[in-house]
């Protein structure tokens, strides 16, 4: 019998993480690839599995401790320490892993020897700061060459960054704006709504408040225009309804999605400028050659986007079946980190909810992205009369710094297109 350092393993792109459950205890036999951790990063949730089967000796760490690649977690005791496992892969959920939300406690009011030194005339030359830090700074649509470090060597820590937006709330009172990409917007006014009936404060969840953030930023400093297409889909809706049995038998569901994904790609490849993302001085277009596609699920925490990687190279049936696997994962909160990233067109749904058009808000960096509404069956002129043909509304929004109107009109034509006859995808 020997003991064993079980250390986190590598847990991607992300700095430090907070332990938010032990799921076990000093004394209890555990298995391999049994978890012992939940951690909770700004994205999702990550049970910790054990390497190793064995009895846990020792705990290492505790709810609230903040860790990262590397940290030692538990000392489990193991009858042959040959006996491990493969690298451990990471299960992961979006949004909060518990049923009650509980609301943040409300910060104290700063003084006015606390924001002194948050006062800032002009733009700092330098700004050096952590990851966790920036990725904070991005939320909050701050600029970072705007706030005054006073970590080691002039490092922003998040004291910092905290402080400086009390200052810039506190010196403005209700009219005090917050630099928001370059934009000084308003601060929300500070309304009693008690003082007109009852009410009742929701605090909300961690996706919704994430999400949130990244839209309010994405619609603050990305100028979108919407463009409205609707596409005949009578003969493609034939030819999905006559293969659904051989779906079935594959074991998956042949929705309308699968057809949808597919001419997207076969769209952004006539047309890479969708596909494309600005750099961060908006100086240069950084078009991508990968077609990963995010597609919007609804969940009862909020709205996510998992990816579907390498699009372009997937079958009809693959899609399909790959899709309806994020979707349940999406739903049962076991995303893992990399499933939520790296997308570089999204697609929005809501085919299967109802409304007749929308407009989506671009998921930054993208530059682009499909609204899809309820098909509906409308009287179209054909050959001096009129026939009922099934037709699908799509909305485009795009970054108007990088597509004009016209490239809009053009690639909803070609997506009409596409969909309105699945030969053209052979072209």
């Amino acid at each position: 019998m020997t003991e064993q350092e079980i250390k986190l393993p590598d847990i991607g792109d992300f700095d430090a993480v907070e332990v938010i459950e032990v799921l076990v205890k000093p004394g209890e036999r555990v298995t391999a690839e049994q978890s012992l951790l939940v951690l909770e990063s700004d994205k999702a949730t990550m049970e910790i599995p054990s390497p190793f089967a064995g009895v846990v000796r020792k705990l290492l760490v505790a709810v609230g401790d903040s860790v990262r690649e590397g940290t030692p977690i538990a000392i489990v005791e193991v009858a042959d320490s040959r006996q491990t496992v493969a690298p451990i892969e990471l299960a992961a959920t979006e949004a909060e892993p518990h049923a009650v939300d509980v609301p943040d406690p409300a910060p104290a009011a700063p003084s006015a020897a606390d924001l002194a030194p948050y006062t800032v005339d002009a733009p700092q030359p330098d700004a050096h700061a952590g990851p966790s830090v920036r990725r904070l700074a991005r939320e909050l649509g701050v600029d970072l060459a705007l706030v005054p470090g006073r970590g080691p060597k002039g490092r922003i820590i998040e004291a910092d960054l905290q402080g400086y937006v009390k200052a810039l709330v506190a010196q403005g009172g209700a009219a005090a704006a917050v630099p928001i990409a370059g934009i000084h917007v308003a601060a929300p006014a500070d309304v009693d709504f008690a003082k007109f009936g009852p009410i009742e404060s929701e605090p909300l969840n961690r996706v919704r408040r994430i999400a949130a953030a990244n839209l309010h930023r994405s619609w603050v400093s990305v100028p979108h225009v919407t463009q409205f297409e609707d596409a005949d889909v009578t003969e493609l809706e034939t030819f999905r309804q006559d293969h659904r049995a051989e779906a079935e038998a594959r074991g998956t569901k042949l929705t309308f999605l699968p057809f949808l994904v597919k001419a997207v790609v076969k769209a952004l490849q006539e047309f890479p400028h969708f596909n494309a993302s600005l750099d961060r001085g908006g100086e240069n277009l950084i078009v991508k050659r990968y077609y990963h596609i995010g597609v919007a699920v609804d969940t009862e925490h909020g709205l996510v986007v998992p990816v579907v990687r390498d699009a372009d190279r997937k079958s009809l049936f693959e899609l399909a079946a790959e899709l309806q696997e994020l979707s349940e994962k999406a739903r049962a909160r076991r995303l893992r980190p990399e499933q939520l990233q790296g997308g570089s067109f999204s697609i929005s749904s809501l085919g299967g909810i109802g409304g007749t058009r929308f407009t989506p808000i671009v998921n930054h960096p993208e530059v682009a992205i499909l609204g899809v509404s309820r098909m509906a069956w409308k009287p179209v002129w054909q050959d001096g009369a009129f026939v009922p043909r099934r037709m699908l509304p799509l909305s485009l929004s795009y970054d108007h710094r990088v597509i004009d109107g016209a490239a809009g009109a053009r690639f909803t034509g070609r997506l009409a297109a596409l969909l309105a006859d699945l030969r053209r995808m052979l072209l």
